[in-house]
């Protein structure tokens, strides 16, 4: 671990940034400081047989997305300035910010996606939160890329009916793999 972290260190950041630009809003929490985070936390895994980059890159990822959950968690708990408005520089310059709520609920909906067809929560954590292509991912996940493009495009269409309360569409669940 001591020797691939140095080796892998700016795409560690250049994934943290995404996930920061996509799914967070609190300035205390910086790509660095989640690099570091998910270094501690994949430094005490103890039973990891790393089978290549791309491997590594999901563990790291699935990382970060608990971290940054936690750090929701944490934040929707303590008490914020009173009902004071708080104005971030991303706010300024028209960025869309997500508050902890929303990483959470987000979580909530990957956690019941998981739980029902694994397969799919991964190929959503891996395209979204870690930035792989279709053929990236299938590697990851031993599959092929028609099966990624099909578990992608149903897990978006799952997930943005879990996230939007919308119970339009037939009440299906994830296919089993």
């Amino acid at each position: 671990m001591d020797r691939l972290v140095p080796v892998v260190y700016e795409e560690l950041k250049r994934i943290a940034s995404a996930q920061l630009r996509r799914e967070w809003s609190d300035p205390t929490l910086g790509t660095t400081g989640l690099v570091h985070e998910a270094y501690v936390r994949l430094a005490n895994i103890d039973r990891v047989d790393w089978q290549d980059r791309a491997h590594f890159f999901a563990v790291a990822t699935r990382q970060m997305r608990r971290i940054l959950v936690d750090h929701a968690r944490a934040r929707r708990r303590a008490k914020r300035g009173g009902g004071a408005i708080h104005v971030t520089l991303s706010e300024v310059n028209g960025a869309t910010l997500v508050e902890p709520e929303e990483v959470l609920m987000l979580d909530d909906a990957l956690t019941r996606l998981e739980k029902v067809n694994e397969r799919q929560c991964r190929v959503v954590e891996y395209r979204c939160m870690a930035g792989m292509s279709v053929e990236e991912t299938a590697q990851v996940l031993g599959t092929s890329t028609r099966t990624v493009k099909r578990d992608w495009a149903f897990a978006r269409a799952w997930l943005n009916r879990e996230l939007t309360g919308e119970s339009s569409a037939p009440a299906t669940e994830p296919r089993n793999a």
